[in-house]
Formats: C-alpha cells, sequence, structure tokens
C-alpha cells in the first residue's frame, strides 16, 4: 500500500507566526503555494497551519489590512499531522473524517505536506472513488460561500469570488462522473438571492 511518505510533497514552506499576512500572502505567492507550516517557536510547541482560504475567509473577506494582521491571529494550531509511514487509504479516510485538504507530515520533524490533490492522483489505490472527497470539500466550500455572500452581500467581489471554488469543485465532480449537474450551486443560490449574478459579470 502506499503511504503518505510516497506521495508528500517535500517542499514545504515555513513561516513564522509572528509574521504578516502580507508577508505569508508573497511567500505563497513565489512558489504558487495554497498553504504554509507555521513553524514551533521550541521543541515542544506544536506546528500549525495557514492556508490561502484562511486568508479568503478570516482578513481579505472582512476587509482586513494583511498588513495588519498576524499569522497566528488566524492560523490553525495544533493542527492535525501525519505520520509518514500511514497508508494512503488511512491518510483519505482521516481527511474525511476531520474534512481536511493537507496535512504536514512529520515524524519527530516536518518531512513534508499531504494534500487532497496528492491523495486524488493516487485514487485509483483507494476503496472510495475521487467524487467522494471531491463532494467533501465541495459542501465545505458551499458553506463558506454562504457565509461570506451573508456577511460581504451577495453580490460583492468577495462573494463572487467564493462561489468561483465552489463551481470548479462541481466542474471537476461533473467531469469525474461525465455527467454535468442540472442546476451549478451557485445556480441555486441564485433562485434564493438573484442579485448574486451580478457579481459574477465580468469585464471582458
Amino acid at each position: 500500500m502506499l503511504t503518505a511518505a510516497d506521495v508528500m510533497t517535500k517542499d514545504v514552506a515555513m513561516i513564522r507566526s509572528s509574521a504578516t499576512i502580507k508577508e505569508a500572502v508573497d511567500l505563497m505567492k513565489s512558489r504558487d503555494w495554497r498553504a504554509l507550516i507555521v513553524d514551533r517557536r521550541h521543541e515542544q510547541d506544536a506546528y500549525g497551519m495557514i492556508t490561502e482560504s484562511d486568508i479568503v475567509y478570516k482578513v481579505i473577506a472582512y476587509g482586513k489590512d494583511p498588513n495588519e494582521v498576524r499569522v497566528y491571529e488566524i492560523m490553525t494550531k495544533p493542527c492535525i499531522v501525519v505520520n509518514p509511514e500511514l497508508g494512503l487509504e488511512y491518510v483519505a479516510r482521516l481527511f474525511a473524517n476531520h474534512h481536511l485538504r493537507r496535512a504536514p507530515v512529520i515524524s519527530g520533524e516536518l518531512l513534508g505536506i499531504i494534500s487532497l490533490t496528492d491523495i486524488l492522483a493516487r485514487s485509483s489505490c483507494l476503496e472510495k472513488p475521487r467524487s467522494f472527497f471531491l463532494e467533501e470539500e465541495l459542501q465545505n466550500e458551499i458553506k463558506k460561500a454562504r457565509l461570506v455572500s451573508a456577511d460581504k452581500g451577495t453580490n460583492s467581489p468577495e462573494s463572487a469570488a467564493a462561489w468561483d471554488v465552489v463551481e470548479e469543485i462541481q466542474a471537476e465532480i461533473a467531469h469525474q462522473r461525465a455527467k454535468k449537474p442540472l442546476k451549478t450551486a451557485f445556480e441555486e443560490y441564485c433562485d434564493e438571492y438573484p442579485e448574486a449574478a451580478e457579481a459574477r459579470m465580468y469585464d471582458s
């Protein structure tokens, strides 16, 4: 059986908990990372994690200044970690049970990071199909998009960005199943809030 060590990404970025969100964003952009591991302050300390979603939903969506917010204010700590020898099927179950997208791989020290994408890339070895994990992710993103829309307004740029993520995942599910849904999650949302559609009419 494949293990976490077999599919993890070894190129991992670390950041200090005292760094600003602006610094975190710049680091993510420099290597096209979607998450950063927050370094421990001492050997007995736990690792933390900060993701793109944390930044979008906890900083940008509330109009906070990325130069004024610190990583420790929005990070997840302690974060769930994965043993490098854990079988991929069990990693997948861990992700599904805890609604995770990624987790650091640690055995005494940080070895890498394993993501939902890494698992999906090897999904042929799993009992559950790829669409199962995408469905988990879809439901999480729909909840987040509805929260952002309720807070920032249904026709806000933040709402539009959140629903873009939802539709990307839904399109991937449709591709996996070779079947287009009758209505996307965003179209169903527009049935409730017609004005939401205006936010996604981008200029060419």
